[in-house]
């Protein structure tokens, strides 16, 4: 049997099928798992949500994680923050020519584990196999769909003059990690990425209040981006305390060597969450307590000055703006 994909194996037939059964079936197999044009689901009334992304991140192994887990924390992750508790997912691969099948497996083991970890079963999808060249190693598409909890609202637009702004955990992780990994810098830096499902910390969230405003996912453009996207979809401003921000010292060397602002460092398993300033101990408590939150922390407040702006206290007490995010600092993130 071949040890690598080849162009056979994207053809429909018999290479095809022992792709599917052997790699892909071997992990995914639920009993919405499905051969036939669509998975059926049955769902009770209620609100859905639906959501799509591609991944197409270089390298496709990293330290924290691969692109296997990423595209099922990216997608996971997107329903939470519409407060739905992710139920099915589908993928769609699209795989160089070429391309290893034990680092193939690799990934589809790393995918079944995350979304086993997330609660959510992957029931149908779809393989292509590009020529050498055409695609670097292994693009992932995965679309999502979650039933969002009874009375919960989250829109970017939902932010308020008093709420608080809190972040689930230190940032800029992953955009450093992957910069590291892409880049010969010489910097000898233990930095891991943060990649990881986060729907049980919005449930948590949600145990004890669930007036929540926004919840946001910072992966591209990081945290810094999130906010002005609050700040203008809201059209309230936002000040941030810099020295409340989490970040963990070994980003801050690196990002301190290279001139790179933490904030605007990809995240991809970190929120951006506002609430109401009554409920923030009480979500700060719970989130604590987190798998993967325990360093969450308030960075900032909703104000009404300066719409659309995000104002950030320095660490001497002065205040400055912080620039609007502006072209692209690290391509092929998530």
């Amino acid at each position: 049997m071949d040890k690598n994909v080849t162009l056979a194996h994207g053809a429909g037939g018999k290479q095809t099928s022992w792709l599917i059964d052997q790699v892909f079936k071997k992990y995914f197999a639920n009993p919405q798992f499905t051969s036939d044009d669509a998975a059926v689901l049955e769902l009770d009334k209620g609100r859905l949500a639906f959501t799509t992304d591609g991944f197409i991140v270089s390298p496709a192994e990293f330290p924290g994680g691969n692109i296997g887990k990423l595209s099922i924390c990216g997608t996971v992750n997107d329903l939470a923050c519409m407060g739905a508790k992710p139920l099915y997912l589908t993928c769609a691969f699209v795989i160089e020519e070429g391309f290893p099948l034990d680092r193939l497996e690799k990934i589809a083991a790393s995918m079944a584990d995350t979304a086993a970890e997330a609660g959510v079963s992957i029931v149908a999808g779809d393989t292509k196999v590009a020529g050498k060249g055409q695609v670097d190693g292994v693009f992932i598409t995965t679309t999502g769909i979650g039933r969002i909890r009874e009375g919960v609202r989250t829109s970017g637009a939902a932010a308020k003059p008093g709420d608080q702004v809190i972040v689930s955990g230190d940032i800029g992780r992953h955009g450093c990690t992957i910069l590291l990994e892409r880049e010969d810098f010489g910097i000898d830096a233990k930095v891991s990425s943060d990649c990881a499902p986060l729907w049980q910390a919005v449930s948590d969230i949600l145990s004890v209040t669930e007036d929540v405003h926004v919840i946001r996912d910072a992966t591209r453009g990081g945290v810094g981006t999130v906010l002005y996207e609050i700040a203008g979809q809201s059209n309230v401003g936002i000040k941030l305390d810099s020295e409340a921000v989490p970040v963990q010292d070994e980003v801050k060397g690196v990002c301190g060597m290279l001139g790179l602002e933490p904030l605007y460092l990809a995240c991809e398993g970190r929120l951006v969450i506002v609430v109401p300033k009554e409920h923030a101990r009480a979500v700060l408590d719970v989130l604590h307590r987190g798998k993967y939150t325990e360093n969450a922390a308030v960075i900032g407040e909703i104000t009404e000055d300066m719409p659309g702006r995000v104002i950030m206290t320095t660490e001497i007490g002065a205040e400055t703006l912080l620039p609007e995010p502006r072209g692209e600092l690290l391509p092929r993130i998530c």
